[in-house]
């Protein structure tokens, strides 16, 4: 939680900027504030309005906003053949610089938060449906369905995110970005009209998607803690701590914007801070997932141990790397 609580903050105020900010390029007539406002205001009422299923239902749907980050490196010439070498024979280069975004992509696909977001949202389903869980093979195999759809796409537009920084952005020469409305301009001569306004649509979209789940997050770690009443699907007189905490960081989010932080400086931090803590979660959770006396016969198979330690090594080694070229 205390490791949490920093990162996840930075990461809601990141997205708050963001939105403001290429909403602003749009809108330019219309200060950045105004928007960072509105949209805080609109995500807050519709976490605190909306029963679980609702919000559930309206945040997959929003998942689909991500595919917008697939098509646009089709608007541009892109030479596929140096894209299959270099994805497939990558370079690496052991310094400090090259290590932070190592780590920093590792901790924002293997974020800590995650974890308590999808297992709070499993125990949240079977709330609402009132039911048993009853842990077979068929309950398991969705399960897994679940995930590993999930791990594809999520990697998949991740993928095309860095793509698109790199044959757009990258190749025109632009090496230095702060803001996010900056990677917008900048994207509009180089890639068209069309691509700046995708990429712009994209950020706003990816925003309504994470701030929820983010600030969700945040709210079941400290309610957890603290053994408080949480839950979406509970009303705000029913979990008046749990909704607390998601109306504070909503409200530490964006008081960023008038601290004047960097969100690109944010969001890369908040990502290496993840990288950091990201390994001790995975070590519990191995520990969890191989004991008898919590798993019985459900325990970890030996690809799950096999892969789950891999992970564990990868970003371990990348942590600690990192932290010795940083004092060194």
């Amino acid at each position: 939680m205390i490791f949490s609580f920093p990162a996840i903050i930075f990461n809601i105020g990141a997205d708050i900027e963001s939105m403001g900010a290429v909403m602003h390029l749009l809108f330019p007539q219309i200060p950045v504030f105004v928007f960072e406002i509105a949209f805080t205001c609109m995500i807050l009422y519709a976490v605190i309005k909306y029963t679980y299923v609702q919000l559930a239902f309206i945040l997959k749907w929003l998942c689909l906003v991500l595919f917008i980050y697939l098509i646009i490196p089709f608007l541009v010439k892109v030479n596929w053949g140096d894209v299959a070498r270099h994805t497939f024979i990558p370079t690496f280069r052991f310094d400090k610089d090259f290590l932070a975004i190592i780590v920093a992509i590792l901790g924002t696909t293997i974020s800590p938060y995650l974890f308590f977001w999808q297992a709070t949202m499993e125990a949240e389903d079977v709330s609402h449906e009132k039911r048993t869980v009853v842990i077979d093979k068929l309950f398991l195999r969705k399960l897994k369905i679940d995930t590993y759809t999930g791990m594809f796409f999520s990697n998949l537009v991740m993928f095309f995110i860095i793509l698109t920084t790199g044959v757009v952005l990258h190749d025109g020469g632009i090496r230095n970005i702060d803001t996010v409305d900056q990677a917008a301009k900048a994207m509009e001569p180089l890639a068209g009209n069309v691509a700046y306004i995708l990429f712009a649509i994209g950020i706003i979209g990816t925003g309504f998607l994470a701030i929820p789940v983010l600030a969700g997050s945040l709210s079941y770690i400290v309610a957890e803690t603290f053994n408080m009443k949480q839950g979406l699907e509970k009303k705000f007189t029913e979990a008046p701590g749990f909704y607390i905490v998601i109306i504070i960081s909503f409200a530490a989010g964006l008081s960023m914007d008038f601290f004047h932080f960097s969100p690109m400086k944010a969001l890369i931090y908040t990502a290496i801070l993840y990288g950091l803590t990201s390994p001790f979660m995975i070590g519990i959770i191995l520990h969890i997932c191989n004991n008898k006396k919590v798993m019985n016969d459900s325990v970890n198979s030996r690809t799950a141990n096999i892969l789950g330690f891999v992970t564990l090594f990868l970003m371990s080694i990348s942590a600690v790397a990192l932290i010795y070229f940083q004092f060194k």
